[in-house]
């Protein structure tokens, strides 16, 4: 059986909202100055590491398109990645824009959903529609990704 999925947002989760209090890594100051986004340097390219070993496949599920792998990927020493082709279409219900497309995308396959927006209408909908196990994990968009909420998804996947 394949490992579950792990669907990445990338503003909040990755590159937080607000400042993480330490330092910019160099990296991520490169990375800042290469491609004109001051919010780069709030990104953790410890996180790469840490997402790579949860035993997950991980998948784009953000706005930045391929842009993701352009720019965070490398900054984060990731592989390019898989990334969801959202709909243009509106959510017609309570749940968010990416919970259908995130759902057709898993195909049955269990997955991980890590993002800053997600709700118990999102939560329901997957309950609903999704066959297999499903982690929506909501991050504080604030902070980014923590030391908790990899331990609440490694976890999940390893409760398997």
């Amino acid at each position: 059986m394949p490992p579950p999925l792990l669907f990445l947002d990338v503003d909040g989760p990755l590159v937080p909202l607000a400042h993480r209090g330490a330092e910019p890594h160099p990296a991520a100051e490169a990375a800042a100055r290469r491609y004109g986004n001051p919010l780069l340097l709030r990104a953790d390219p410890g996180d790469g590491p840490r997402l790579l070993g949860l035993g997950c496949d991980l998948v784009w599920a953000t706005t930045w398109a391929e842009d993701a792998n352009e720019v965070i990927a490398p900054l984060l020493g990731l592989p390019a990645l898989p990334l969801v082709t959202f709909s243009d279409r509106d959510s017609d219900g309570p749940e968010h824009w990416k919970t259908r497309d995130l759902v057709a995308w898993a195909a049955g396959r269990p997955f991980v959903w890590v993002d800053d927006e997600l709700t118990a209408a999102d939560r329901a909908w997957v309950a609903r529609h999704h066959p297999a196990r499903a982690l929506l994990h909501r991050v504080d968009g604030r902070a980014g990704l923590t030391a908790a909420d990899f331990a609440a998804i490694r976890d999940w996947a390893a409760a398997g």
